[in-house]
């Protein structure tokens, strides 16, 4: 007896070294960086409803988006006659975007609308920090449109250049709890083509969104851009109105879809910025949705869990 007694005491200094050095290990990852003390998935996808979130792809991560958007529920051009405006498609979109790097996005893609092309890219700046260090995330977003369809008019493109346009935002974005963010976009549209000459070319807007989390897989979005007033004048003879959408965001594991309601006919910042003519208060709401999939196209070495996708 007095043999195992003797036996138990080295087995037991054993175990205490093994177990200092786990606890060692621990502590040369956290003091390592890591585990880093940064705020994960304060949107859960790259746009909310019509804007932009302050989200970017992960790196090697392509999304694949697609986007409609039908025509008027209620007004002259709604109601029982268009089905509440599901016989009418007033914009499509497909799109493509490419992580690449966890903080820079490239994307491409097309709409029905002008039949128009947008190249854009993203770029998160800041990050918003647990510890408090950095209470915002800053992301920069960049834009350019080209419209590919034959003119209406001999005189609308004057010349080529009149055909692109160029869209510019800053998303300042927080998470406020695991349930609720809100961000800001200051942003400038920048054109050549308007219906008349007191439409500024340069236009400025103040966008604002936020997420409600409603259950583990649903969320609540909405999102609201303040042009009129800023630097477009109120008594343009063409009636503007300032984009509103809200929608329900849904998960299933690699997808993201949403259902939405806006009075915006388009989908691209550089046709809605401008361009909405419709009033939520007139019948102009249309209901739209969007399907977004994500695909990983390079494996990474990393085992980490936590090095995986956390945007879906």
């Amino acid at each position: 007896m007095k043999k195992i007694s003797l036996l138990t005491i080295p087995l037991f200094f054993s175990l205490m070294a093994a177990h200092a050095q786990q606890a060692d290990s621990l502590l040369n990852v956290l003091n390592s960086g890591l585990i880093k003390p940064e705020v994960e998935a304060v949107f859960k996808s790259t746009r909310v409803v019509l804007s932009h979130s302050s989200e970017t792809q992960k790196k090697h991560d392509l999304d694949m988006r697609i986007r409609h958007h039908f025509g008027d529920i209620g007004g002259k051009f709604g109601s029982a006659h268009t089905l509440y405006g599901l016989d009418v498609a007033s914009d499509l979109f497909i799109g493509f975007d490419y992580g690449i790097t966890d903080d820079l996005t490239v994307g491409i893609g097309r709409s029905k609308q002008d039949e128009l092309y947008n190249f854009s890219g993203k770029y998160k700046l800041l990050k918003q920090r647990t510890d408090g260090k950095m209470p915002v995330n800053l992301t920069l977003f960049a834009q350019m449109g080209w419209i590919a369809r034959e003119p209406f008019s001999q005189t609308e493109f004057t010349t080529y250049s009149n055909r692109f346009s160029y869209f510019l935002q800053s998303i300042i974005s927080r998470k406020f709890s695991s349930r609720f963010s809100l961000e800001v976009m200051p942003a400038l549209l920048m054109r050549k083509n308007t219906a008349e000459s007191r439409d500024p070319q340069n236009l400025f807007s103040l966008g604002f969104a936020g997420r409600m989390k409603l259950t583990r897989r649903l969320s609540f979005i909405a999102d609201y851009t303040l042009v009129n007033g800023l630097s477009r004048p109120n008594d343009l003879s063409q009636v503007y109105y300032n984009p509103l959408g809200v929608g329900l965001e849904i998960e299933t594991g690699g997808h993201i879809f949403s259902l939405n309601f806006m009075n915006s006919e388009y989908i691209l910042e550089n046709n809605f910025i401008s361009n909405t003519k419709k009033s939520w208060k007139d019948g102009g709401i249309r209901f739209g949705f969007t399907i977004s999939r994500n695909f990983t196209l390079f494996k990474s070495k990393n085992k980490d869990p936590d090095k995986t996708s956390k945007i879906y």
